[in-house]
């Protein structure tokens, strides 16, 4: 399987905080001395990236997130897949190729998991003691397997290199005790709240171990995602078989808890209606290009009870031409929520997203 893929994500300027481990299981991901490699040029590194195969392998990842959220409601769950994107979590994620994949969402009082073997797809809450069980078509990518690693993180990265990013090389790095080249990408547009993209590559296999994304003028990152330990070698099978436990209940299957933002034009229902009542629009549209993008898409009533949702609802309210709403604003991203049931979010200063709301 390849490791890049060519096609640009929705919310693509806020991968940090899509991405989407355990509160309690902070793992830091501390910094070693860099090893001596070969010099390799920031065309070479790219061109690597393009050509590698993401291989099995398994490992744990953390992920770190300071985005400046307020708290995220936890739905009195010990651990929970729409976690990934506050604070310091951990995974286990096992891959044996597109269609056998599992990770396990790591906490203190318990684990969440989701299996893909060819076509089941089981998720399990050990808090809970409950799972969920669906089958989908052979060989289809699903979405819903996606996960916060450093490989999807690269990818949503790597899509928007081009004329609107300056590409180079800073050293190298040593990153879950092996040896990689450090591969900057920093927006050239001043308007981006993104001041730069490091990832680390494998100086071996070409695959990125860890992406970190820096605000503008920030000396630490505010999103990063990295192995920790990591094996190249493929996972065994067991590791993809799950059979409930004596005990456990089947909870209603409303898809499953990752890889989707409540926002994910996939997953809109062409029928649903704002916060006031009125018809929304179905059509989703991005504004503007490369770094400064802002995705513009609607919601619906379904986002009151979601965790994004929750979350904006408490926020300061504005207005403009365009209508009114909740705005959050970070240092990564903005993001408005209209009552009109339209989301606007990109790596840009609250007034690019009015401007784009606007837009007609």
């Amino acid at each position: 399987m390849a490791v890049l893929s060519a096609r640009a994500r929705w919310l693509v300027p806020v991968v940090a905080a899509a991405a989407v481990a355990a509160t309690g299981g902070a793992l830091a991901l501390a910094a070693s001395a860099a090893p001596a490699l070969p010099p390799k040029s920031a065309a070479q590194l790219l061109t690597d990236l393009q050509r590698a195969n993401l291989t099995p392998f398994s490992g744990t990842i953390v992920q770190t997130a300071s985005l400046g959220l307020p708290a995220l409601p936890k739905n009195g769950k010990a651990t929970d897949l729409t976690d990934l994107v506050s604070g310091s979590n951990t995974l286990r994620l096992w891959y044996g190729g597109p269609d056998k994949v599992r990770v396990a969402l790591l906490g203190t009082l318990g684990e969440s998991d989701v299996i893909r073997n060819g076509r089941d797809v089981w998720t399990w809450d050990s808090n809970q003691n409950s799972y969920t069980h669906q089958s989908i078509d052979p060989g289809k990518k699903d979405s819903e397997t996606r996960v916060g690693t450093p490989q999807q993180a690269a990818e949503d990265a790597l899509a928007l290199v081009g004329r609107s990013t300056t590409v180079t090389t800073d050293g190298t790095a040593q990153v879950a005790h092996r040896k990689a080249y450090e591969l900057v990408l920093s927006p050239k547009d001043s308007r981006s709240l993104v001041g730069q993209v490091r990832i680390a590559v494998d100086a071996e296999l070409s695959v990125p171990l860890r992406v970190r994304v820096f605000a503008r003028n920030a000396a630490k990152p505010s999103f990063e995602v990295g192995f920790t330990q990591v094996s190249f070698s493929a996972p065994g099978g067991e590791h993809f078989t799950f059979t409930p436990p004596r005990g456990s209940h089947q909870a209603k299957s409303g898809g499953l808890p990752i890889g989707r933002l409540p926002v994910d034009p996939g997953q809109l229902d062409p029928n649903s209606v704002g916060q006031r009542g009125e018809a929304v629009s179905t059509a989703s549209k991005v504004i503007g290009e490369g770094w400064t993008k802002v995705a513009v898409v609607p919601v619906g009533e379904d986002l009151d009870a979601s965790t994004l949702g929750a979350v904006l609802s408490g926020l300061p309210r504005v207005s403009g031409p365009w209508g009114t709403g909740r705005l959050f604003s970070g240092p990564l991203f903005s993001a408005v929520l209209t009552d009109d049931g339209r989301l606007a979010v990109g790596a840009v200063a609250p007034e690019l997203i009015y401007q784009a709301l606007g837009h007609k």
